[in-house]
Order: C-alpha cells, then structure tokens, then sequence
C-alpha cells in the first residue's frame, strides 16, 4: 500500500513499524459545541482506512482524543453558569453519537486531557530540563528557535515565522513565536503545578497521550484535518524531537477541508452545518459516501447535487443486492462465508493507490453492472452471484456502509411467486397488488 506522507510531500510505500501491526493517531475535538459537518470528514476518511488495513490483514490499534480542557470550553460554562466537566461531558456524548450515527468502529482508546494532566506536567518539566522550555511568570513557553527542524511537516522558516510575528505577542516570552506549553490562569478549572495553578496548552496534549497510549517509539500514522498541520501538528513535532528525537509518526496523513456551496464554512458567513442534523436529514450511509465521493486529500463541496448523486448510486447498489438476495433465498442458495478476494483485485489496486475512493467507487459500480447482467441471464450460475453478493458487501463495509440482508419468510416467498405468476399471466391488476405488498414489505 502506499500513502501520502505529508512531512515528505510525497506518496510512499506504507512500510508498519511491526509486522501486520499498525498504529495510528487521529486528533480529535475540542469540546466546547456540537461537532460540524467539517469534522465527520477525518472521523470517516481515517475509519475506511482502518476497515481497509483490517481487510488487508492487519491489526490496527486506533486512538482519538477529546480535549477537554480549553478556553473556549470555561467561556461556554461560565455563559450557561456549569462547570467545565458538564459541557465537556455533554459534547463528549453528542460527538460519540455522531461517531456512531457514522457507522465507525469502536476506538482502542480515547484518552482526555484532564485524565492526562499528571503526565502533561511531568511532560513540560522534563522539557524545561533538557533546556528547550522555560517559566515566565507562571507561564511555560517552548524554545522554538533551538528546535532544530522547526518547520519540517510544514515548510515554514523560522526567520520567516519571526519575521510575520506580532510584536504585541511578545509580552513574556524569549522570541514571539514561542508557543505556550502551560498558561497561568486564575479563571476556569485548573490544577496545581511547579509554575503555580493553571492548565496546559492545546499543543502539548496529544504528545503526552500519544505516548501514554503507545509508549515512547514513532507510530506509524499521525492523522487530521488539513487545518492542524500548522501549527499544532508542528509543534507536537518539535516537543517530541526535543524529547523523544522522533516526529512522532512515520507517516503524517492530512485530509482536505469542506465548502459548502463553494463557500468556505463560517460562522460568519452563517453556513455551519451540525453533523447530527445532516446525519438526522441523510443518515450515516449517505454521509460516509458523499464524503467518500472525493479523494480524502481533496476540497470537497457539499451541495443538493452531491447529496442527490450519494443516495441515487447507494440506491442503485441496494437495487442490485435486494435483487440479488431475494433470487438465491427463492432458489435456496446460499451466500459464502468468504470472499472470492480476486474479484476485488481492482478495488484493492484503487485502495493501495494512497487510499484512491473515488476509483475505488467505480470498481464497486462496475461489479453492480456485473450482478445486475447476471441477474438478467437466462441460466445464471447462482453460485457465482453469491460470489459477487460477498464481493459488493465486502467492498460497502470497506466504506463503512451497512450491509443489511434480506431474510424472505414464507409469506414472503409465497407473494412473491403469486407475483411472478400474475405476470406470467397478464393479470396486471394482481400483479401491482402483490408488488405493492412486496414493496411495503421491503422486499422489491
């Protein structure tokens, strides 16, 4: 398989740091609101990837965080007079329903800041040990200047950074381009630390769980949106050089952000849409294959169209299987437990092509075709149709659709050869009579 590390700018062979292993670290939310529409896209990209890394035979241990610790999170419990815990543990609850709503699969972990502090300090301290961050007033800075490979995912200089600095963020720090790794605070929850009370800075979170979760060495993907790479993916770079001496991961995956109508998504431009509300409307097999629609590294623009085309081709694939189902139960065929994998050789191909859904997609609409001529033959081998059944379901769960089989009864069954035989004999007032009890019955 190869992907696109983003801290070499190019695709590359995806090599495990263990065999058959892999392990990967998504950043999750910060949360003080419901999630948007903008941040189903890496819950989605990166949980098709661990479908398709299990499909291929890996054991994939997949972590997300929630950071439950932030400025924005005290405004919102000081406006509605809670304390944070309550706004965190309701976000918390909404964003997991989201998460479900999406079809994923369940997580090996997901650590919170605030279950994490102790670590953080002990973080920080041995930062300030090994001279690459100081106290000033209560307050922690990182040395972004001694960092040797600042820049590295980003390709940001240094001199240039210094160069665009505010003067007016100077106040405290070495250089203006020092980040905070603990903030002195006297409002909002906060706990005690060698620097006095307050609370640790967003960069500084993900290391620490990182390590918490899989030890000191790299793992193999660091994923997000596209949004994180500068500056808080670089800055939990430069910590864990100045620490651990590694960037982390192996491989650095970003996906591309959302428009909406061909217009950036804003609150001010007032065109936010709430992934539970668009998950109410469409339902998570619509939203996962719309999202899906375009390569993760791209924009992708979100429109009545390209809701439209997600449920037209879903619709078109549950068509072909309800089809397909009902034609091997009324011949008492069964479906194999495995799957025949070199029917999948070219949605394989598409997949290891840096995750290519878009061609992936087309593989899956031409196996549709290819069931629906063989339900079209006269003397079809019904073995071969169960073969491309499992081939089509397998390749849906790749992309977290469900797969939901048809079970005819013997009712079921009896309606429909009533139905075929009022064809049979042009008695055309039975037949929409049985298919209208078919269709009510979910079966045509």
């Amino acid at each position: 398989m190869k992907l696109f590390n983003s801290m070499s700018n190019k695709i590359e062979d995806f090599i495990p740091k263990k065999p058959n292993e892999v392990s990967m670290y998504v950043c999750g939310p910060t949360v003080y609101n419901h999630a948007h529409i903008g941040n189903a896209r890496p819950i989605i990209v990166f949980d098709t990837l661990r479908r398709y890394f299990e499909y291929s035979g890996f054991s994939v241990k997949y972590v997300s965080n929630y950071t439950d610790v932030d400025d924005k999170i005290i405004a919102k419990a000081i406006e509605e007079k809670v304390n944070e815990e309550e706004i965190a543990a309701r976000y918390i609850e909404a964003y997991q329903k989201v998460r479900e709503g999406l079809n994923t699969k369940t997580l090996a972990a997901t650590p919170r800041v605030t279950e994490t502090m102790e670590d953080i300090i002990s973080f920080i301290q041995a930062l300030i040990d090994v001279g690459m961050a100081y106290e000033s007033d209560g307050d922690v800075y990182f040395k972004v200047s001694e960092s040797e490979k600042y820049g590295q995912l980003s390709n940001q200089k240094v001199d240039d950074l210094l160069v665009g600095a505010r003067i007016d963020d100077h106040h405290g720090k070495e250089s203006p381009i020092d980040f905070t790794l603990w903030k002195k605070t006297d409002e909002g929850i906060q706990w005690d630390s060698p620097w006095g009370m307050g609370r640790p800075g967003w960069h500084t979170e993900c290391v620490v769980m990182i390590k918490k979760e899989f030890g000191g060495s790299m793992i193999d993907i660091h994923g997000g949106g596209m949004d994180l790479k500068f500056p808080h993916h670089e800055n939990e770079i430069a910590q864990s050089m100045a620490l651990y001496h590694h960037p982390i991961a192996q491989m650095w995956m970003h996906n591309g952000m959302l428009n909406i109508d061909g217009e950036k998504m804003s609150k001010s431009l007032g065109n936010v849409l709430w992934a539970k509300d668009i998950l109410d409307q469409l339902g998570g097999d619509t939203v996962r294959w719309m999202m899906m629609s375009a390569h993760y590294r791209a924009p992708l623009n979100i429109n009545e169209e390209t809701i439209e085309q997600a449920k037209t081709e879903l619709g078109k694939i549950r068509a072909a299987l309800k089809q397909a189902y009902v034609k091997l139960q009324l011949a008492e065929v069964d479906l194999p437990r495995d799957v025949n994998r070199e029917i999948l050789n070219g949605f394989s191909l598409a997949m290891d092509d840096d995750l290519n859904s878009p061609n992936a997609m087309m593989e899956i609409f031409d196996a549709v075709k290819q069931l629906n001529q063989l339900l079209r033959a006269k003397d079809t081998d019904l073995a071969v149709v169960a073969q491309w059944i499992v081939a089509i379901e397998t390749m849906i769960d790749i992309f977290g659709i469900k797969v939901e089989r048809i079970t005819l009864s013997k009712e079921d069954i009896r309606l429909y050869e009533l139905w075929n035989l009022a064809k049979s004999e042009k008695d055309f007032v039975k037949a929409d009579e049985y298919r209208k009890a078919l269709t009510q019955r979910g079966i045509l």
